[in-house]
């Protein structure tokens, strides 16, 4: 069936659209967008299309839409759960919106710009800085990790406590619908309560309600100065309140409060280059702290700091003293993702509770692992404000890697039950993709999903919007 629908003429008629240049067909050439870095999802493609315009995006889909051809729209490739693999049967195109590279306007004044979906977060950062404003959006992976990608998928990050996530950070949208028709929805507003709200409509779909190829994003004043430290805790119990009080310390100034295991330090500092240690000695908790001032106030977190100690919360502290310092402790946090590799096999989620069911998440986790797979060794980490974990579990060490992933579902299937009952998500930050399709089945109410079909149902008829994703 594929054969039939992929013949040359079809092909041609694609690459038409794009040139020839920017339609890929080689094994060589497709191999970048058809494997994603986990190495869990691998699919295959007749060609990779490579638009440069919305006019170019908009001609794809209203072919694909006449053809009934399935379209998986791809960014940097940074995904998570497999949301941007097309199937392995290899009946559905590529469209790859990394060309899509303009930085349309940056409106220093009213605190907006509008970039393309190809533009990475770090372009996108550094147009803003370019202003004398900040785009707070940030992952480990923003050299590569696109605008249309992360709003999309609906990215959080390490700055989602003071600025939210990607939703949060955009004011409009321009996306091409399934039949190719435009949507201009690129507003400067915030406030605008004409109706449904298509933006957040879009917004988390993973391309299976439309392609976002421009956004209209906020921007902020750049801090004037900020504050960062590595604070060693004896439990996450501790970090809970020592968080409370940073809340009430630092207020609004308080723009990230990441806590990790020392397991998760532990790795990075032994398979990461260019990591160190804050500490003399290992903890078991850590927690990363800054504040971001508008105006000079240097001894913010160090006031925080002395009032934890002084309720006997914390075991050790290191403020960064240099921009230098500083850079340092957020390298090693952004580490802890791909340091897992160098451990062997690693089962992940990326799930969120409610901040004060933390400590009980943790506690019951590990009992989990270790009913599961007997010396398997947890690596959570996460953003601790805005309670979401990165709730990792590594084999145990020289065992065996391939026994050990065969546990995947039933490990996932006992921490989202853990989760359910504790009134969290199956999926925080990630999105859903083909990893957690059915899990969402599992936990999602019929309603929920009944709605979700129908609005799928409306915007997508023939179903060739990122096909077997999501639902």
């Amino acid at each position: 069936m594929a054969t039939k629908i992929f013949s040359p003429e079809l092909i041609s008629r694609f690459a038409d659209i794009v040139g020839a240049a920017n339609a890929l067909t080689g094994t060589d050439d497709k191999a970048p967008y058809l494997r994603e870095w986990r190495d869990r999802y691998t699919g295959k493609t007749p060609v990779v299309l490579r638009p440069q315009t919305t006019d170019e995006v908009s001609r794809i889909l209203a072919l694909a839409h006449d053809e009934g051809i399935g379209i998986v729209a791809q960014g940097g490739n940074t995904g998570l759960v497999g949301g941007q693999i097309p199937s392995p049967a290899g009946d559905q195109i590529v469209l790859s919106l990394t060309r899509m590279k303009k930085v349309r306007d940056v409106d220093a004044a009213g605190g907006t710009m509008i970039v393309e979906a190809g533009v990475t977060l770090a372009e996108a950062q550094h147009a803003a800085e370019g202003a004398g404003r900040l785009f707070p959006l940030s992952l480990a992976s923003e050299g590569s990790a696109t605008i249309g990608g992360v709003l999309a998928t609906n990215a959080g990050g390490t700055a989602v406590l003071a600025y939210g996530n990607a939703r949060n950070l955009a004011l409009g949208l321009e996306a091409v619908l399934a039949d190719g028709r435009v949507w201009n929805g690129l507003r400067r507003l915030k406030k605008d309560n004409t109706g449904y709200d298509l933006r957040d409509l879009l917004i988390g779909s993973e391309g299976t309600l439309g392609v976002i190829t421009a956004a209209s994003l906020k921007l902020f004043p750049i801090p004037a100065e900020r504050e960062t430290a590595i604070v060693a805790l004896e439990s996450p119990a501790a970090a809970l309140k020592l968080f409370r009080i940073a809340e009430a310390e630092a207020g609004s100034a308080l723009t990230a409060f990441e806590l990790w295991a020392h397991q998760a330090q532990d790795f990075a500092l032994r398979y990461m280059s260019n990591t160190r240690d804050a500490f003399a000695d290992a903890h078991p908790w850590y927690v990363l702290i800054e504040l971001s001032h508008g105006g000079r106030s240097s001894s913010a977190l160090e006031q925080l700091l002395t009032i934890a100690h002084g309720q006997e919360l914390i075991r050790d502290a290191a403020l960064a003293r240099s921009l230098g310092q500083a850079q340092d402790f957020w390298r090693l946090r952004e580490a802890f993702s791909e340091a897992q590799k160098g451990a062997g096999g690693s089962i992940k989620h990326d799930i969120s509770v409610p901040i004060a069911r933390i400590p009980e998440f943790l506690s019951h986790a590990a009992e989990i692992v270790e009913q599961v797979a007997p010396g398997a060794r947890p690596v959570p980490f996460g953003h601790f404000g805005d309670g979401n974990l990165h709730y990792n579990i590594s084999q145990p060490e020289g065992g065996d890697k391939a026994q050990f992933l065969s546990l995947w579902e039933t490990m996932s299937d006992a921490i989202f039950e853990l989760v359910s009952e504790l009134g969290g998500s199956i999926s925080a930050e990630h999105g859903i993709g083909q990893m957690k399709r059915e899990a969402l089945r599992q936990h999602k109410s019929a309603i929920e999903l009944d709605m979700m079909r129908a609005i799928k149902q409306a915007l997508d008829p023939k179903g060739i919007l990122n096909p077997g994703k999501v639902l």
